[in-house]
């Protein structure tokens, strides 16, 4: 396992859209946070609430988590485009083992990346907006909250490229499952929609951010738990799939 994991890092981090990526990433991070949370300072009354200065500070994890996503796709997406992916499965004949190789390298990298870029929009935002009642602790939380979050959206584009193998395509569900549909259930009317709004993807992924509130009845982790539900179940299909289907 070893020499997977150190075949995936060369090949992650020799591709120059890994750079790329994880650079808009980083960017939008801090970028948008550091323009919304100009906006509202500006536009408070008073001092800034604690919760509106976190939110505002994260703010561009909406953008940066597809950014991550397309990563994830690329990872794999990408070697099926160029027929690489019959040389690893020559080398690597347990296909889930090349899998679960990608996905611990991918991991890392992104949780690496993301928690710094998180941390460093929660720096530049709450140094604008100057919230009363800040601690140390909130910031850490919210920071690691991000980095997991947007780590999870990548593992997401990863599983939906293993199981659909072709770029636009996994782009286009990833685009679909972590910003528009999400969006859209949240018209679905009654109780029921309620419910089924609150555990869809990334409507339940992102209250480990900012620690919940909106309404919702889930905890910061247990919608991140939600989440991670979501991914592992389009993870199992696409191993099963990737075991049974020719490269």
């Amino acid at each position: 396992m070893i020499d997977i994991l150190r075949s995936e890092w060369t090949k992650l981090r020799s591709v120059r859209s890994t750079v790329w990526t994880l650079a808009a990433t980083a960017v939008m991070m801090i970028g948008f946070g550091a323009l919304l949370s100009a906006a509202v300072k500006n536009t408070a009354d008073g001092p800034v609430e604690l919760a509106n200065a976190l939110m505002a500070s994260l703010s561009g994890a909406m953008f940066a988590s597809l950014s991550i996503a397309a990563l994830g796709v690329l990872v794999i997406s990408g070697e099926y485009r160029t027929g690489g992916i019959r040389t690893s499965f020559m080398a690597v004949p347990r296909r889930l083992h090349l899998l679960a190789g990608k996905a611990v390298v991918f991991t890392v990298t992104s949780l690496v990346v993301c928690t710094l870029a998180a941390a460093g929009a929660l720096a530049a935002g709450l140094a604008i907006t100057q919230p009363a009642g800040l601690t140390p602790g909130e910031v850490v939380r919210s920071a690691v909250g991000a980095g997991l979050y947007l780590t999870a959206c990548g593992l997401f584009g990863l599983a939906l490229g293993t199981l659909v193998r072709h770029t636009p395509g996994a782009l286009v569900a990833a685009i679909a499952l972590i910003m528009v549909l999400p969006a859209l259930v949240r018209q679905l009317p009654g109780q029921w929609g309620r419910t089924v709004a609150e555990h869809f993807t990334t409507n339940a992924g992102q209250l480990v951010m900012a620690g919940g509130g909106g309404g919702s009845s889930l905890s910061p982790w247990a919608g991140f738990g939600v989440y991670l539900a979501w991914i592992a179940v389009t993870a199992v299909a696409a191993g099963v799939l990737m075991r049974r289907r020719d490269a």
